[in-house]
């Protein structure tokens, strides 16, 4: 993709970041934050979500479109989620840990904390809470970061329970995780301050550093999700959601101002062509089941026979426009194709890319005349049961007029290519309202630590335990960060405690050894056992993965599993022994100069049981005396 003249298409954009609490109990409620798998499930029960007024009477649009898709949504709960989550109970006070961490991120943020947090409700009814919306409190304003293309402002932060995880399909609509519900989760949004790809992604890579520098947020993926609003002067503010990697925030910001850029092009071929005497619109959908009677059209063929039918548009005046590419391998007829699918059909067919997919020139043929297409004019079309296809080709229709106007305001899906598809509406303000059960909460700031920053931490480890500066930053910002400093603590060297969490995790985790599941405290016991001269430092990586592997092991009882159990200087000098013995020859022509080749053999002699300092030093007090 060309790399455009930000600045002169007036690119505006802004960031909102979703970023789960590692608290010990949700938000309204006392169940644990811990992930769950669906097989772990108890129960299971169904919900059909409707959408309702706001206190000004107002139905919020997404809402609305969102309700027109028919669905059931199932539950599964756990034996640590509680009626709460099933909506059969009234949440509980607000977590006490979960709003000192907002507020310990308010502080680094800059932000004013707010004198009073009210709880509201934001209407959601895509099933992802049984309630039917999302508790929402805001807790400061007006907060700022820096960025090498100037300052981002922070608007709001808020204080949200986590929606429920989606698991999988079912025949009637959508199977969510209850584990997932209700853990807290704070929403940092930016102002429109942010003017490139690469300020976006400064932007939430330093936010993501503030957030982790805390130590209480959850790490790994689905944990922290970003939402990019992107816009350009002649276009409209899209919000693209769930972007879970910071590393493709600039990508998805480029290709949709190149979307945007694409769809205002249609927008002018359009009006050129009108203004050249073309006639530009979009008719109102028809039946043509007719004209695919006898079609050798598989997709078609098996909708007519299932009692269906095809329904179809004219796009009048959008000859080649439909199959115009505006992100990679995504075209306006691939923009017509999500609308339709949101009501359940797999996709449309459009007169760009016809005859194919079963459907013959004839067929095009007799189809445009069925609609009343002349050469300028595209046709799209949809195969499906009567009602599907109705509402389908209706969406698809909609979404066409749409293109004549430019670039409508929506809010889109990101994909894992770096590009986007349609997911429904902008939400509106009629979403919000107050929540009635929740007591408001009394802000006092005056007590909250900010905690050292990671970068702070990067310089500290470096200058006070003399880690390699590369190592100290991998560190500070792993997973094991908090575990890091506590094998410090208990008096472990800290080169071996962030080699062996760095290093050694992720040697074994390549060989996919399930290190992930390891326990703090169980990585901080085999560290002591080395520390205490219980266990070679070579063989730490043998017994991680026995622990891992057979979890309800003891450290202890993994060393000796591993065959591991510490073995004294004469054991060691009888290896020793042996192995220079066995390369005599070689010791007496080269004499020190054999020494690396048999420190390797003496050491796998040993399996890890010995040090490998000691071995080193019987080692060359052995070739010493014969050389």
């Amino acid at each position: 993709m060309s790399e455009y003249d930000y600045a002169d298409l007036g690119l505006v954009a802004g960031l909102e970041i979703h970023q789960q609490l590692d608290t010990a109990t949700k938000l309204f409620c006392a169940c644990p934050t811990e992930r769950r798998e669906p097989g772990e499930a108890t129960r299971s029960f169904r919900r059909y979500l409707h959408p309702t007024k706001s206190e000004l009477g107002e139905i919020d649009e997404a809402a609305v479109e969102e309700s027109r898709v028919d669905r059931t949504f199932e539950y599964l709960a756990f034996d640590s989620t509680c009626l709460v989550e099933e909506d059969d109970e009234p949440p509980h006070r607000i977590d006490d840990e979960a709003f000192d961490v907002a507020l310990q991120i308010a502080a680094l943020l800059d932000m004013e904390p707010v004198d009073q947090a009210h709880v509201m409700r934001k209407i959601v009814i895509d099933g992802s809470n049984t309630s039917g919306f999302q508790r929402s409190s805001l807790v400061a304003r007006a907060g700022e970061i820096e960025t090498s293309e100037g300052p981002v402002s922070v608007e709001d932060l808020l204080l949200e329970e986590e929606s429920a995880g989606r698991v999988g399909e079912t025949d009637e609509g959508v199977r969510f995780s209850l584990d997932r519900l209700g853990i807290p989760l704070v929403e940092i949004g930016t102002g429109p301050d942010i003017r490139s790809p690469e300020q976006a992604r400064e932007a939430a890579e330093r936010i993501g550093m503030l957030l982790r520098s805390t130590g209480s947020v959850k790490r790994g993926l689905g944990t922290i999700r970003q939402d990019v609003n992107v816009s350009i002067a002649e276009g409209a503010r899209v919000e693209i959601k769930g972007v879970q990697a910071l590393d493709r925030i600039d990508e998805i910001v480029r290709r949709e101002v190149g979307r945007q850029v694409e769809l205002l092009a249609i927008r002018d071929e359009l009006a050129a062509r009108e203004a050249d005497g073309v006639a530009v619109g979009v008719d109102e959908p028809v039946d043509v089941s007719g004209v695919f009677a006898d079609t050798d059209s598989g997709v078609i063929r098996g909708a007519l026979d299932g009692g269906g039918s095809v329904r179809a548009a004219r796009l009048a005046g959008f000859d080649g426009l439909v199959g115009r590419e505006l992100q990679p391998d995504r075209r306006l007829g691939t923009e017509l194709s999500d609308h339709a699918k949101r009501h359940g059909a797999g996709g449309v067919f459009h007169t760009d890319e016809l005859p194919a997919y079963g459907v013959t020139a004839d067929e095009v043929a007799a189809l445009r005349e069925a609609v009343g297409a002349g050469d300028d004019d595209a046709v799209v079309l949809v195969a499906d049961d009567d009602e599907t296809a109705r509402l389908a080709i209706d969406a698809a229709a909609e979404r066409a007029a749409a293109a004549i106007e430019g670039v409508p305001e929506e809010t889109r899906d990101a994909n894992q290519d770096g590009t986007t598809r349609y997911l429904r509406p902008l939400p509106g303000a009629a979403r919000m309202y107050p929540e009635t059960d929740v007591p408001p909460v009394d802000v006092d700031a005056s007590e909250v630590e900010t905690p050292e920053l990671l970068t702070e931490k990067v310089d500290r480890y470096a200058d006070e335990y003399g880690l390699d500066p590369g190592l100290a930053e991998q560190v500070a910002y792993g997973r094991r960060m908090p575990l890091f400093e506590a094998a410090v603590e208990a008096g472990v060297d800290p080169t071996f405690a962030a080699g062996t969490l760095e290093s050694t995790l992720t040697e074994l985790r390549r060989d996919e050894v399930p290190v992930d599941d390891l326990a703090d405290d169980d990585l901080l016991a085999v560290m002591r056992l080395v520390e205490d001269g219980d266990l070679a430092k070579e063989g730490v990586g043998e017994v991680l993965t026995v622990l891992a592997e057979r979890p309800s092991l003891s450290p202890g009882a993994a060393v000796g599993e591993a065959g591991l159990a510490g073995v004294g200087e004469d054991e060691v000098r009888e290896a020793v022994v042996e192995v220079v013995e066995r390369n005599s020859e070689q010791v007496a022509e080269q004499g020190m100069g054999a020494f690396s080749a048999l420190m390797g053999e003496a050491m796998g002699a040993l399996r890890g049981k010995a040090d490998g300092e000691v071995v080193s030093d019987v080692l060359r007090e052995e070739i010493g005396k014969r050389a």
